[in-house]
């Protein structure tokens, strides 16, 4: 049964109504000029059918680019190729620019070649994607500047600190030595012993903190030497194992790619320590071509990197210095799986 007050199939439906409704611009180019445009296709250039039907395509397209659209719509008359997807610049009505995304094809139309294209006017997203990508490109200069600063900091600091306060707690522990001497009670001797205990307990302390804001043995060893010195430190800390590989020399590293990759590390072996439960870690460092390539591998409870969310700010970190000094990071894991962490690196 059909409804008396409409079709009774879509094939009684006139097609041009389709193809008039149609949330995407259609068109047909034949000697340059129009022949047949959809109201959504006029639209998009602000103009109605009738207005559009006949006229050049320079009417519709910038002077600059016309010669590119033409070149486009030449090549798919001799079908080469028969059918291109690009995006266009068009020119409204009104005078502004607009960029159109065009599939458009090679068709017979009344029994001579033309070009019919399917458009959507794409401006609003191209404008939106440029502006995430300067967006992300200032986000990434940020990052960089607040690195740098942060280094410039820590050294600063940790110079300070080493200096200064250290200086005057060794001060104090030389004071107190000297009233030791004098002193004529043992309760005095006893309380300046004390007092001494705890000034060099305040000076190891100055010293660590010192240490953990700019190693200085970047200063004066082989990064090879440092890392090796952290994971010393590391299995004493933790009982976790390791097993390091180093190839010597391993030189050439410029001191912020040094530094970096030091951060890198220290970040990496904070996650294993906080995070992996591992048995055990290896570090292997080495001269691959032009590049300096540190892993790390662990053995530990792994984890899903897709399942990680914003919140992961390590990883987020890692990955930023080493954009910043044009390094290439992959950390691979799975859950159950351990961690390996791969760090390539320009040399000089």
């Amino acid at each position: 049964m059909t409804d008396a007050a409409g079709p009774s199939s879509l094939t009684d439906i006139p097609f041009d109504a389709i193809v008039s409704q149609s949330v995407a611009g259609i068109y047909v180019l034949q000697d340059e000029r129009f022949v047949y445009a959809n109201d959504t296709w006029a639209a998009l250039a602000g103009y109605t059918v009738d207005e559009m039907l006949g006229d050049h395509l320079s009417r519709f397209v910038p002077p600059d680019f016309l010669g590119e659209v033409l070149r486009l719509y030449h090549l798919r008359l001799k079908a080469d190729p028969p059918s291109i997807h690009f995006i266009t610049h068009g020119l409204h009505k009104l005078g502004h620019e607009l960029r159109i995304e065009v599939h458009g094809t090679r068709i017979m139309y009344r029994g001579r070649p033309a070009v019919m294209g399917v458009g959507v006017d794409v401006t609003e997203r191209l404008r939106d994607e440029e502006e995430l990508r300067r967006s992300r490109q200032q986000l990434q200069e940020l990052s960089t500047y607040m690195h740098r600063k942060l280094e410039e900091q820590r050294l600063s600091f940790s110079r300070d600190v080493h200096d200064v306060l250290g200086g005057m707690l060794t001060s104090i522990k030389m004071d107190a030595a000297r009233i030791l001497r004098r002193a004529d009670t043992a309760e005095l001797q006893e309380l300046t012993r004390g007092l001494m205990a705890l000034t060099q307990e305040a000076i190891e302390t100055v010293k660590g903190i010192s240490e953990a804001l700019r190693p200085s043995q970047l200063e004066h060893l082989e990064l090879p030497e440092v890392i090796a010195a952290e994971l010393n430190e590391f299995t004493r800390r933790f009982g976790v194992p390791h097993t390091l590989d180093a190839e010597a020399p391993i030189l050439r590293l410029s001191p912020r790619r040094a530094t970096t990759v030091y951060r890198i590390f220290n970040e990496a072996m904070t996650n294993v320590a906080r995070h992996a439960l591992a048995g055990q870690v290896a570090v292997a460092l080495q001269i691959e071509g032009e590049r300096f390539v540190m892993s790390l591998q662990d053995d530990g409870v792994g984890f899903d990197p897709a399942a990680q969310d914003r919140s992961a700010l390590g990883l987020l970190s890692m990955t930023e210095r080493a954009r910043e000094i044009g390094a290439e990071l992959t950390i691979r894991s799975a859950p159950g799986q351990g961690t390996r962490l791969l760090l390539s690196v320009p040399l000089l």
